[in-house]
């Protein structure tokens, strides 16, 4: 009997994004713009967080935004009343960005003429974690009812992000959510990661995570 060949196709596909990512990563650097891939389940307060950083960010950055989603454009139509440059980019049924789309996406928005491109990426916990889009900064959004035991759930999430938001900490006394306990999984798969707790719909604990932003920004942006 003849040997059949395996090949590993999600390896081959990742390997493949990679290579992808750094180019992504090189090109925004040779423009200076800082990408941020932001991730989150659906409902988590991406858009609203996003929303009220870019108002915390447009006096001293010019900002470009890419909404992903499956179909819609709701999300896009709500940050464009920021000011911000915003395209909207359907994912034809996809669960995530990879590199790929993110560059075709950062090409159609146009870069040349701002400082910051934020990437909302599609609303869930397991794709966007495996791909590389080619990000200065990978931002996680977890808010207080989706409870604290999603670093359990899932890991890789944790392990890749740069950043976590804990969102809707105003609701904290409402839900079992334990921000102790919660610190301690997170611990454990990224023990350096920065934890902000705040509320995108009232304003509580912007100013840290924006001047943790801005930093970071500056820092890159300069190296």
């Amino acid at each position: 009997m003849s040997k059949i060949e395996i090949i590993e196709t999600k390896e081959r596909i990742v390997a493949d994004n990679d290579l992808e990512a750094e180019k992504v990563r090189q090109k925004m650097k040779e423009k200076n713009v800082f990408l941020v891939n932001l991730m989150a389940s659906p409902g988590a307060g991406k858009t609203t967080t996003l929303v009220r950083t870019i108002h915390a960010l447009q006096d001293t950055y010019r900002i470009g935004v890419m909404e992903a989603d499956v179909d819609h454009d709701i999300d896009a139509r709500h940050v464009a009343q920021t000011g911000a440059k915003v395209i909207q980019l359907h994912t034809g049924g996809s669960c995530h960005m990879d590199a790929d789309m993110t560059h075709r996406g950062l090409d159609r928005l146009g870069v040349d003429d701002l400082d910051v491109v934020f990437l909302e990426n599609v609303g869930n916990l397991v794709c966007p974690a495996e791909f590389d889009v080619g990000a200065a900064k990978k931002v996680m959004i977890l808010s207080v009812p989706e409870g604290d035991d999603k670093p359990l759930k899932y890991p890789l999430m944790f392990q890749v992000s740069d950043v976590l938001l804990v969102n809707k900490i105003d609701t904290k006394e409402v839900f079992d959510f334990d921000i102790e306990r919660l610190k301690n999984h997170v611990k454990v798969l990224n023990s350096t990661m920065p934890i902000f707790e705040l509320s995108a719909l009232h304003g509580d604990g912007f100013d840290t995570w924006i001047a943790w932003l801005k930093s970071e920004i500056e820092k890159w942006r300069n190296a």
